[in-house]
């Protein structure tokens, strides 16, 4: 099977402070591969770094084959951050309109994507709004349709539905989950136990290293219990003073 994404003893400390801990990590194209763990446990500086946002101190991260940074793999990325970095003084067509402009797609191009993307997550009527005036919710989902408007070989999500309504989140996974039949790689970031029961591999992250890896149902019959978050607090989690995930 091939990797999409490698990752070989990469460790990652902003000054005296070590933020990842030599973590090796494969990702198989055609798979939906999430990122478990506490806030503050590094998985979003594990994914900056897999996007070439930034570099590790030690390891190697390659990304389709490629070493990564590299300018070349963003045209084949997806990328949707914790925070949103979206224009506020347009509006969420000028926004979509914009980020499709840099993938270089042709106007014809342009107007089946955005029109695609912005149905997926439930905004056609909105995009006439300036998107200071979207919601939190809103704006995560304009967020998750600036991503997907290149149609990426590779998606990176960091947790995409935080503030999305259950019925839009299912909508949403059901795309992923089409997405993957295309064969396309989703590489997500969640806290909620119900989506992590949905990702094809799991790795749980606890202050930058990976406690434990392996498919929802692996990972439950190894510990002997039917609870992903059980899994976590038995595999190393109950360190966590609030015993519980962010």
């Amino acid at each position: 099977m091939t990797s999409t994404i490698v990752l070989n003893q990469v460790s990652k400390s902003f000054g005296k402070k070590t933020v990842l801990n030599k973590v090796s990590i494969s990702v198989h194209s055609g798979e939906i591969f999430g990122l478990i763990g506490p806030s503050g446990s590094g998985k979003t500086t594990l994914v900056k770094m897999i996007v070439g946002m930034d570099q590790p101190t030690n390891g190697e991260i390659q990304v389709l084959n490629t070493p990564v940074p590299n300018l070349y793999l963003s045209q084949k990325i997806g990328y949707m951050a914790q925070a949103d970095a979206l224009y506020n003084d347009l509006t969420g067509r000028e926004n979509l309109t914009f980020f499709a402009s840099l993938y270089k797609l042709n106007k014809g191009v342009q107007k089946e994507r955005i029109a695609y993307a912005a149905d997926l997550v439930g905004l056609t009527h909105q995009l006439s709004k300036r998107v200071q005036n979207y919601s939190g919710g809103m704006k995560r989902r304009l967020s998750l349709a600036i991503a997907l408007i290149h149609d990426p070989e590779l998606l990176i999500l960091d947790e995409p539905t935080v503030g999305i309504d259950p019925k839009l989140r299912k909508s949403i996974w059901e795309e992923i989950n089409r997405l993957k039949m295309e064969g396309k790689t989703i590489l997500i970031t969640t806290h909620v136990m119900d989506e992590a029961e949905k990702c094809d591999k799991l790795a749980m992250v606890r202050d930058g290293e990976i406690i434990s890896s392996g498919s929802p149902l692996e990972l439950k019959n190894q510990y002997q219990i039917s609870s992903l978050e059980e899994v976590f607090l038995l595999a190393g989690g109950e360190k966590d003073e609030n015993n519980r995930l962010n």
